[in-house]
């Protein structure tokens, strides 16, 4: 027990630094900008809250044959926010750092009455039958304070008060990030679930995998898509693509464990938190790809 506590502070704090991190590439006049145009922020966000859990619903219900305790947890896992994890990617590849962080903030305050909506549908739909909770309003808004909206706006104060220094460490800093990260993928991977661990097997990985990246990718690709019909700029297409395929896999542990007391339920946000953030990485390698040969063509007169 008292390992799997230091496991889940050791992770709570490299997420708090990479949140600090992400602060330190922004400016206040970001989200002036957000301010002046809604349009990107307010189709980002439906997305998240209506379209993931519709594809998660989706996928479950007409193509998975798992048990309904594991396609309850993909419904879990859906109707969970972005992280500190997605606003680090969208700072990494160069999408809209400040809408990143304006979508993770509002959805940390929406999912206190989405989730118990989303779960106890999923519920209803797979297992037959409901169970009534709710998150705890301090808590959750404690933990998603501490570990994303604080880091950040303390980066954000930094920035303005020493932008020199600021600028000199951002580019070291966003490697230390990533080997942070890799760091905690690799505990989560490797070590025994009585030590913080996912405790996952090989049966597991092979059951699971496939849809995980399944709704994994359905997720990246109406993020992205959704925003490019709206006419919006190829980075903040991109940064919905991350927000809506990086989920915050550590609210739905919590949500699975903690409230709904089940294991089984865990396992798909354990196996997505696996390969979600490499895929976020690979596709938006491909598309910054495709849009910066895009612009490097003439226009066709």
């Amino acid at each position: 027990m008292l390992a799997t506590q230091i496991v889940d502070i050791a992770i709570s704090a490299v997420l708090g630094l990479v949140m600090f991190g992400v602060g330190l590439s922004l400016s206040i006049s970001d989200f002036y900008r957000i301010i002046r145009y809604p349009r990107a922020f307010f189709t980002a966000l439906t997305v998240q809250m209506i379209g993931l859990p519709l594809i998660a619903f989706a996928i479950q219900g007409l193509l998975s044959p798992l048990s309904p305790e594991i396609k309850v947890g993909f419904i879990i896992l859906a109707a969970s926010p972005g992280g500190a994890t997605s606003g680090f990617l969208a700072y990494l590849w160069r999408a809209n750092v400040a809408l990143s962080l304006s979508i993770t903030s509002v959805n940390s305050f929406l999912t206190l009455i989405s989730i118990p909506i989303v779960t106890n549908l999923g519920l209803k739909v797979f297992l037959g039958t409901t169970t009534e909770f709710h998150l705890p309003l301090w808590e959750t808004m404690g933990h998603i304070f501490a570990i994303a909206i604080l880091p950040a706006l303390l980066g954000i104060f930094t920035r303005n008060q020493f932008p020199r220094w600021s600028e000199k460490i951002s580019r070291p800093a966003k490697y230390a990030m990533m080997v942070l990260l890799a760091i905690v993928f690799m505990v989560k991977l490797l070590v025994g679930e009585n030590q913080g661990g996912a405790g996952l097997d090989l049966h597991d990985f092979i059951q699971i995998t496939p849809f995980a990246l399944i709704q994994n990718l359905a997720c990246l690709l109406i993020g992205y898509f959704t925003m490019k019909m709206m006419g919006m700029d190829h980075a903040s297409r991109l940064t919905a693509a991350m927000e809506s395929g990086v989920q915050n896999t550590t609210l739905a542990f919590l949500i699975a464990s903690s409230f709904l007391h089940n294991q089984e339920m865990v396992k798909p946000a354990l196996v997505y938190s696996l390969y979600s953030f490499w895929t976020a990485c690979l596709f938006a390698y491909l598309s910054n790809r495709i849009a910066r040969k895009a612009a490097e063509q003439p226009v066709q007169n």
